[in-house]
């Protein structure tokens, strides 16, 4: 398994995952939060196309993971995968290409991966987080949510690498020029994990297999990639430069399991 991501903030997410079993290859786009062109042209820089894209796995309605997905999955009959209330809030119950529905915890198996999605609080109306398994190795995504569960950390202990949302440092939000609702929102049990609460998440589960850790959906305005690299790796005891950041405007690059 290997994964990438095309792009991670409050401009756009989607992370694309790789699995290649003898001669057949799945490829998977979790969230699609960018223009279709903007999309093509991401996917190109990691040497794939739309073409090969084998489903499209949707977290939640935001236009940042939404983006051009039906748009996509229309031209290119690409099935999407998302549960029934996101389905709704899109007008993707509506959708002549394939949807697919899914529920809290009830695994479904695309291709060469076994798909996991399970629930996390976030303003939204289903929203879903997901765990993907090839068999041997575990990558789990968490990229927005208000608070930690007990569900969140059964879910995600003994990941071999991790996708956690570090968006904001408490201080540069209450400092920021936002609006108070918007903090309020931001900082809130359904909004997004500050850095802390990202570490203390991430302090709470087995990491016996982790291998990676990778700090996504920064804010541009409210985090720096130094203080999200510096929370994680104090959990680790690791040096911060070993955290990998998923950038708004190249996200990372390959990684292999």
């Amino acid at each position: 398994m290997r994964f990438a991501s095309l792009g991670s903030g409050s401009e756009g997410n989607a992370l694309l995952i790789e699995k290649q079993s003898g001669t057949t290859t799945t490829r998977v786009l979790l969230d699609c939060g960018f223009s279709a062109k903007e999309i093509e042209r991401r996917l190109m820089r990691l040497g794939t196309c739309v073409d090969e894209i084998d489903a499209i796995l949707i977290t939640h309605e935001h236009s940042d993971h939404v983006g051009s997905a039906l748009t996509l999955a229309r031209k290119r009959s690409i099935p999407l995968y998302m549960s029934w209330g996101t389905a709704c809030a899109v007008g993707a119950d509506n959708l002549d290409a394939g949807l697919n529905v899914l529920w809290g915890d009830a695994e479904v198996a695309v291709g060469d991966f076994a798909i996991l999605p399970y629930t996390v609080p976030h303003d939204a109306r289903e929203p879903l987080q997901f765990v993907l398994s090839d068999g041997a190795s575990r990558l789990g995504v968490l990229t927005d949510v208000g608070m930690a569960t007990a569900h969140i950390t059964t879910v995600l202990s003994g990941c071999d690498a991790l996708v956690l949302e570090c968006n904001h440092d408490t201080q540069m939000l209450a400092a920021s020029r936002y609006p108070q609702s918007l903090k309020a929102r931001i900082g809130g049990i359904h909004g997004h994990l500050n850095n802390q609460a990202a570490a203390d998440i991430l302090a709470s589960l087995d990491r016996s297999r982790l291998r990676y850790l990778i700090a996504a959906h920064l804010s541009q305005q409210n985090n720096s990639p130094e203080l999200a690299q510096a929370a994680m790796a104090a959990v680790l005891g690791v040096a911060a430069t070993e955290i990998v950041v998923a950038s708004q405007a190249g996200g990372f690059d390959w990684l292999s399991l």
